[in-house]
């Protein structure tokens, strides 16, 4: 259960990681495995910034090699082929660990690449692709992949609703991965990391001060659900805050550099025919981005836009206009399909905080991490455009570097990567009927050892049922019940709970005006 902020006032740690996201719980289970004493706090709840609104790939690198442009563009800036190789590589190590450690978080599809006749590529280029993929990383599951002809794909799921099939040269086929939903990977790093000595607290906000005269830097935390406060001191401060990490370190020094550019990126979900599931598109847009079309427990979403954001950081959602924009790309890829606002089940928009680069203007895509002590922060490290696929390697780059700057305390504990699951219970009813995921006991354990204070927390972020499902208001009320006797909730703030999940529901998920 959440312990009162007090208990942290003048307490030591070595490294205060500020954000929760993806990077910030990697971070936490690395860094507390070698050793260190760690405090990680999230202004929200864990995972529910951008790390809750990526596209859920878990993909194989393709889209690095395969940026948009031509092939050729490589030849003339061979730096971005170093860099898109080195990403790639990333992107093949993780789909082969969090397929063997966290096989039950994750699923697999079947994905197509459409080859037109007059598109940027030739089946030969991605051909030459799929050796690179093959050779910078032989281990892991395979990706199966085979180039089919135009005329094959016309007859084949999904692929024979493209456009243009009159053009289509060939189809790239291959396996791809997604997994389940992101707030629970971030959830499962931070229970290890607890579990190896870290501290966590979610809805607690960290300003920076200064630092002390021993050198170790002072802030400032606020608990966001009682007001409470205390001051803490560390050697060391990770910034994992995602969008908002320049507003981090602008509370200790106005005057420090930008670091992050934050790009929108929205989707829309709809139904296709059910002889579908389990079959996606990797393409581009009309604007040569990257978009796909994924399958999800039993729909599809498209995706993603890609725009510079500058607006509200804690109210981020898909608009009417990008909800326009995102159906007619779907329908520009799958005309077949006659797609209309009617079929839009849902949507959700994050904001990816890529690496600021006044030379490109939507951001570098390359993970860094951010010295920041000729900023008159020193031991105040940031990471940018960290992606979730790659978590566990963010962890390792992040501990490394907090081992250039202090020794551990203790020895070094192994990580346990796999999932966190609540006990079984068989005694306990399901939450929703026909759907054998979610017991009203499981939501009794994300309340007393995860963490979870909220109803969307316990929905959306502690068992992902509102990824899969639209619970009907006696599902809601169901959860209600245990939140409230779990947390002692009078019937007013039982009721204020059940509408505060109504309001977060439609703001992340809603479906805008008819377009």
């Amino acid at each position: 259960m959440r312990k009162p902020i007090a208990d942290l006032n003048g307490r030591e740690f070595d490294v205060l990681i500020v954000g929760g996201g993806i990077n910030g719980a990697a971070a936490a289970q690395k860094v507390a495995a070698e050793g260190y004493d760690v405090l990680l706090v999230e202004k929200g709840d864990y995972g529910s910034g951008s790390s809750s609104r990526s596209s859920r790939l878990l993909h194989c690198g393709l889209r690095y090699l395969a940026p948009g442009r031509s092939m050729w563009d490589f030849v003339r800036h061979p730096s971005r082929l170093v860099t898109a190789l080195v990403m790639a590589r990333s992107c093949m190590v993780a789909r082969t660990e969090f397929t063997r450690d966290t096989a039950i978080r994750s699923r697999l599809m079947k994905f197509s690449f459409p080859i037109y006749q007059n598109g940027p590529y030739r089946g030969w280029q991605i051909d030459i692709a799929f050796v690179i993929l093959r050779l910078l990383w032989r281990q892991g599951p395979p990706l199966n992949y085979r180039r089919i002809s135009g005329a094959e794909a016309a007859e084949a799921p999904l692929t024979r609703e493209l456009r243009d099939l009159d053009k289509l040269q060939s189809v790239a086929t291959y396996d791809e991965y997604e997994f389940d939903w992101p707030e629970r990977i971030c959830m499962d790093a931070i229970l290890d990391a607890e579990r190896m000595g870290a501290r966590a607290r979610n809805y607690t906000t960290a300003r920076l001060q200064d630092r002390d005269p021993a050198g170790l830097w002072r802030a400032t935390l606020a608990d966001q659900l009682d007001g409470g406060s205390a001051e803490v001191r560390a050697k060391v401060i990770l910034n994992t805050a995602g969008i908002w990490a320049d507003l981090v370190n602008h509370q200790a020094a106005p005057e420090a550099g930008r670091r992050v550019l934050g790009t929108k990126g929205c989707h829309i979900v709809v139904k296709l025919p059910s002889g579908y599931s389990g079959h996606g598109v990797a393409t581009l847009n009309s604007k040569s981005e990257p978009f796909y079309c994924i399958p999800w427990h039993g729909l599809h979403f498209f995706g993603p836009t890609e725009t510079v954001y500058e607006g509200d950081k804690d109210d981020i959602h898909v608009t009417e206009d990008e909800q326009a924009w995102l159906l007619s790309e779907a329908n520009r890829l799958l005309p077949g399909a006659n797609l209309s606002s009617r079929d839009i089940r849902l949507t959700w928009a994050g904001v990816r905080p890529l690496t600021y680069d006044p030379a490109l203007p939507l951001g570098k895509r390359s993970r860094e991490i951010h010295d920041l002590a000729n900023d008159g922060l020193p031991n105040v490290l940031v990471m940018t455009a960290g992606p979730i696929t790659s978590y566990r390697s963010a962890g390792e780059l992040l501990a490394a570097e907090v081992a250039k700057r202090i020794p551990a305390r203790r020895a070094a504990q192994r990580p346990d990567y796999g999932p966190k699951l609540a006990p079984e219970n068989d005694n306990s009813p399901f939450l929703v009927e026909g759907d054998r995921s979610v017991r009203l006991s499981d939501l009794q354990h994300a309340i007393a050892e995860e963490h979870a204070v909220t109803l969307t927390d316990l929905l959306f972020r502690r068992t992902g049922l509102c990824w899969r499902h639209k619970p009907s208001q006696d599902e809601v009320e169901r959860a209600a019940s245990v939140l409230a006797m779990e947390l002692s909730l009078s019937p007013q703030a039982r009721a204020d709970a059940v509408a505060e999940f109504w309001a977060e529901h439609q703001r992340l998920l809603g479906v805008r005006a008819a377009v």
